[in-house]
C-alpha cells in the first residue's frame, strides 16, 4: 500500500513561531477572504440603481440568520477538529478517522434539517428581526436562495477545519479563496448584466459555496491526506462529545446573531418610520467593517487551535504556552493597526456602499465607536479559543456568554437612557469588560496547569471525571 503523504507541518516538533505563522496566517487570510462573501454582496447590492439603499437594509436583516446557519458549521467543524487534533497528538489514528467520519455525517444531517426548517419559518423570522414593509421583499428573496445552498455552506466551512488540522493550512486557505473569487466575479454579472438584483447576489454566493464544498471534499478524499474522509452512521456518544467541544464557538456565533437581531429591532423601534431603516442600513455597513477585524482574528485564533490541541494530547505545556503567546502578539499587532485605520480611513470604506451624505456621516461615526476597544478584544478572542482547544469548554463558554449578555443588555438599555444610536456603544462596553474577565480566568489556568513543566495529566484526569459525570 502506498504511504500517505506526510503533512507539511509537524505540530509536535517544528518551531512554534514558525508554525504559528504557517498555520494561523493562512487561516487568517482565509477568514479575511471569506468575509468578502458578505461584504462584496453588500457593496454590489448597495449600488443597485434606485433600490440599493433599501435592498442593503434587507440584506442587513438577513445577516443574523445567515450567521446563525454558519454557526452550525462551526459547532461540528471546531468541535470535531479539536478532538481530532488531540487524537493525532496522541498518535491515535484509528479514533481520529472515526471522529472525521462522524463529523462529516453530522454535517450532512444538520444541513438537511436546517434547510427545511429555515425555509418553513423564514418569513416569521424576517418580521421578528426588523424587516419593514419596504425591506421585506428584498430580505425574503435573498434569504430563500441562500438557504437553499445551506448544504454547500455547512460542508465547505465545517470540513475545512479538518484540512488545517492535518497540517495543510494552504489547502484550507484555498477553500475560501476559491469561493470568494467566484463570488466576486459572478456578483456583477448576475446583479447588473442579468438584472437579477439582490437575487443575483444570493445566487452568486450559493454557486461560490458549491465550488468551495467540492474542493474541500475532493481534498479530504485525496491520497495526500494522512486521515482520509469516509462516511459512517453517527455514534451517539462521540457526536455528543463533538457538540460539547464545539458549543462555545457555536454560541459565540449564534449569540452574535441574537445581538444583531436585537440591534436591528432596537434601531427599528426607537428610530421609528422616519429613521429606522436609515439606522439599520448604517449598522449593516458598520458590521461589514467589523467583519474585516473579527474574521481575521478568528482566523488567527482558530488556526492555532489544532496546534494547541495536538500538544495538549502530546502533554507539551511548553509548546502550548509559546503558541498562545505568539498568537496573542499577532492579534494585538493586527488590532492596533486596524484601530489606527478606523480612526483615519473609515470614510473611504463607507463610500463603497453608499453616496448618501446622511448615511456616510452616521456610518463613519459608528465605525469609530464600534472599534474603541478592539485592542483589548484580542485577549478575549485568543484566550477563549485557547481554553476551547484545551478542552476547557465550560469555562470558555461561560466567558463567551458573559460578553454576549453584557452586549445584549447594553444594546437594549443604552437607547432607552440616551438616543437610538447609543446602541452602537454596546460593542466597546462589552469588549472591554470581557477582555479583563478572560485574562483573569486564563491566568488561573496558566498558573495551575501550564506554568513551568505544567500539569496536563491533572487536567486530563479532571476532564475525564467531568465527562463521566
Amino acid at each position: 500500500m502506498k504511504a500517505k503523504e506526510k503533512p507539511i507541518n509537524d505540530f509536535g516538533k517544528d518551531s512554534i513561531p514558525v508554525l504559528v505563522l504557517k498555520i494561523s496566517l493562512p487561516f487568517m487570510f482565509a477568514q479575511f477572504v471569506n468575509v468578502l462573501y458578505s461584504i462584496v454582496d453588500r457593496i454590489f447590492i448597495g449600488n443597485i440603481q434606485g433600490t440599493g439603499t433599501t435592498a442593503l437594509a434587507g440584506a442587513g436583516v438577513c445577516a443574523p440568520i445567515i450567521t446563525l446557519l454558519s454557526s452550525f458549521a462551526t459547532l461540528i467543524g471546531i468541535g470535531g477538529s479539536v478532538i481530532f487534533s488531540i487524537r493525532l497528538g496522541a498518535n491515535d489514528r484509528r479514533h481520529a478517522k472515526t471522529i472525521l467520519a462522524d463529523s462529516f455525517s453530522m454535517l450532512l444531517l444538520f444541513s438537511a434539517f436546517l434547510t427545511v426548517f429555515f425555509l418553513l419559518i423564514k418569513q416569521q423570522l424576517l418580521h421578528w428581526f426588523g424587516a419593514s414593509t419596504a425591506t421585506f421583499p428584498y430580505a425574503d428573496t435573498y434569504l430563500t436562495i441562500y438557504t437553499l445552498g445551506t448544504f454547500f455552506a455547512l460542508l465547505s466551512m465545517g470540513m475545512n477545519y479538518f484540512i488545517t488540522a492535518q497540517g495543510f493550512p494552504g489547502l484550507g486557505m484555498m477553500t475560501t479563496l476559491i469561493g470568494a473569487v467566484i463570488n466576486t466575479l459572478l456578483d456583477p454579472i448576475f446583479i447588473f448584466l442579468f438584472h437579477m438584483g439582490i437575487a443575483g447576489a444570493a445566487l452568486a454566493t450559493v454557486i461560490a459555496q458549491f465550488c468551495s464544498c467540492l474542493f474541500v471534499l475532493m481534498t479530504l478524499k485525496s491520497k495526500k491526506m494522512p486521515i482520509p474522509l469516509s462516511l459512517c452512521k453517527p455514534e451517539w456518544h462521540l457526536s455528543l462529545r463533538i457538540i460539547q467541544m464545539g458549543l462555545s464557538p457555536f454560541l459565540i456565533l449564534a449569540t452574535d446573531s441574537i445581538i444583531i437581531i436585537a440591534l436591528n429591532a432596537v434601531l427599528q423601534h426607537f428610530g421609528g418610520p422616519k429613521d429606522g431603516d436609515t439606522l439599520i442600513t448604517c449598522a449593516t455597513i458598520v458590521q461589514s467593517y467589523m467583519l474585516l477585524i473579527t474574521s481575521p482574528m478568528l482566523g488567527l485564533t482558530g488556526g492555532s487551535q489544532p496546534l494547541i490541541s495536538y500538544n495538549y494530547g502530546a502533554s507539551r505545556p511548553d509548546r502550548i504556552r509559546k503558541t498562545v503567546f505568539y498568537v496573542l502578539l499577532l492579534c494585538i499587532l493586527f488590532t492596533s493597526f486596524m484601530f489606527l485605520v478606523s480612526r483615519a480611513l473609515p470614510l473611504y470604506f463607507v463610500k463603497i456602499f453608499t453616496d448618501n451624505p446622511e448615511h456616510i456621516e452616521l456610518s463613519v461615526w459608528g465605525i469609530r465607536v464600534f472599534t474603541l476597544m478592539i485592542i483589548p478584544l484580542s485577549f478575549q478572542y485568543v484566550l477563549v479559543d485557547a481554553l476551547t482547544a484545551l478542552s476547557l469548554t465550560r469555562l470558555s463558554l461561560c466567558l463567551s456568554l458573559f460578553r454576549k449578555i453584557n452586549y445584549f443588555a447594553a444594546t437594549c438599555i443604552f437607547p432607552i437612557l440616551m438616543t437610538p444610536k447609543a446602541a452602537f456603544y454596546a460593542e466597546p462596553w462589552a469588549d472591554g469588560i470581557a477582555a479583563v474577565c478572560s485574562s483573569a480566568a486564563f491566568y488561573h489556568i496558566y498558573k495551575r496547569y501550564l506554568k513551568g513543566s505544567g500539569n496536563l495529566s491533572q487536567m486530563h484526569r479532571r476532564k475525564k471525571r467531568q465527562t463521566s459525570a
